[in-house]
């Protein structure tokens, strides 16, 4: 099989270049800044805007391979391409695509609960069934404007990106200034800071990053790909860690830690309120839907595309539950129905937890099958992608033992469902790998 596989009935040149950064920064920005920076700064303490800065240097060593795979073979689900040409049509390469997929659906329930976290603040309602309630909801929003064609999903983009980014911009300049150009404070019921909560605070950063995968997924369609999908990976990433510093520095400036961490899922709407007042904090509000809107949007748009790829590339099973319509209408109901489920059943800290464990094991897996086939053929360097790796490893290893500390179970859960990927991908493909022809050593 190779890399054309689906794009056939793809809708090639209907993304913009502008439209494709506003996918990617749609997806980074709706989770990094509103969903995780309390988080980020529960791990990380004090130095929690470093974190971010860390995240992004280690998101663009990852980006290399992807750009680098993407500028060879563009293609609408791209990463189980690149998968594909590194471990051939079998499970390990079918069980890392299904891990990246599951991620994004991941994400998409940590965005929508975050819309949802941050529509009822101004009704001081912070828990119970209308969380869940919103969340769903957004996500069919998404599901409703995706079935509606490419062009509007590339147009809507745009307008919710310069939206967000232009407001979240003046939230992070003047709250900066009045907060001082200040660093955050912790006090002394802030407690377990260390050098591996920080590291392993990188592993959230990285999530709030990996909105670029969205650009990669939907490499076939956008316009001049060969061109385009590296550059618009790199000005997406350049974009956010512009606008996540500026932010982090904001809120630092005018929340301590233990500020930071009480009011983690709605973090930017308490630290606008000494800033700008309540005008301010409803401004924030404003933003914070916003933001998480399109963020769901875009990452409706690209996990449903590549839950197509798969299914073309015989990867996963396909079945149409007496649905009518092309495959890709089938995706988009799995993808509303799996990520409405995860916003159910999970809060915010767990379903952002269980995206890094999948994301990282998946992005490992890319760069290390890149490395080890297709380097010469598509001239990346190979100390880049080792690096890439090791950087991963590091994060991973981090995560992992700050969650067996403060939560073993997310961690049980995570294990069982990436064996289970596995093991399912094995049993349904019957090999780990099959050589391709057209690979390079």
């Amino acid at each position: 099989m190779t890399h054309s596989h689906g794009d056939e009935d793809s809708n090639k040149d209907s993304i913009s270049l502008f439209g494709a950064v506003g996918m990617g920064t749609g997806v980074m920005i709706g989770a990094g800044i509103f969903a995780l920076t309390g988080q980020i700064a529960q791990l990380a303490g004090p130095y929690f805007a470093l974190s971010f800065v860390l995240g992004a240097i280690i998101t663009s060593f990852s980006a290399y391979s992807y750009i680098k795979m993407s500028d060879a073979w563009p293609s609408s689900g791209g990463i189980a391409m690149i998968l594909q040409k590194a471990y051939g049509p079998g499970a390990i390469a079918a069980a890392a695509s299904l891990l990246m997929a599951l991620s994004m659906v991941i994400s998409e329930s940590l965005v929508a609960r975050t819309f949802a976290t941050y529509v009822l603040r101004p009704f001081d309602i912070s828990g119970g069934p209308l969380v869940p309630i919103l969340a769903v909801g957004v996500i069919l929003f998404a599901f409703l404007v995706n079935i509606s064609g490419n062009r509007s999903i590339g147009l809507l983009s745009i307008i919710m990106a310069v939206i967000k980014i232009g407001g979240i911009a003046l939230f992070g300049i003047v709250a900066l200034w009045s907060g001082g150009f200040s660093l955050p404070e912790a006090s002394d019921n802030v407690s377990g800071f260390s050098t591996t909560g920080f590291v392993a605070s990188v592993a959230l950063s990285i999530l709030a990053f990996k909105g670029f995968t969205t650009i990669t997924n939907s490499g076939g369609e956008i316009t001049d790909p060969h061109r385009n999908v590296g550059r618009t990976i790199m000005i997406s990433i350049a974009i956010c860690i512009m606008i996540y510093l500026l932010v982090a520095l904001a809120v630092g400036s005018n929340l301590t830690i233990d500020e930071i961490v009480e009011s983690k899922d709605y973090s930017l709407a308490e630290a606008a309120e000494p800033a700008f007042g309540r005008a301010g904090f409803y401004f924030t509000v404003v933003l914070a839907v916003v933001a998480t809107a399109s963020g769901v949007l875009a990452s409706v748009f690209a996990v449903s595309r590549m839950l197509a790829m798969l299914t073309k590339m015989k990867m996963i099973p396909h079945s149409h539950f007496g649905m009518s319509g092309p495959i890709r209408s089938h995706t988009l109901v799995y993808t509303v129905v799996l990520a409405s489920t995860l916003a159910v059943f999970f809060d915010l800290s767990r379903i952002a937890s269980l995206g890094a464990f999948f994301y990282l094991i998946m992005d490992m897996l890319v760069h290390w099958g890149v490395f080890r086939h297709l380097r010469k053929e598509i001239g990346a360097s190979g100390a880049i992608l080792l690096c890439a790796l090791g950087f991963d490893a590091i994060v991973l290893v981090a995560f992992a033992t700050m969650k067996l500390r403060s939560d073993p179970m997310i961690v049980l859960y995570a294990v069982i469902a990436i064996t289970a990927v596995f093991a399912y991908e094995r049993t349904y493909l019957s090999h780990w790998t099959v050589p391709q022809d057209d690979g390079g050593d």
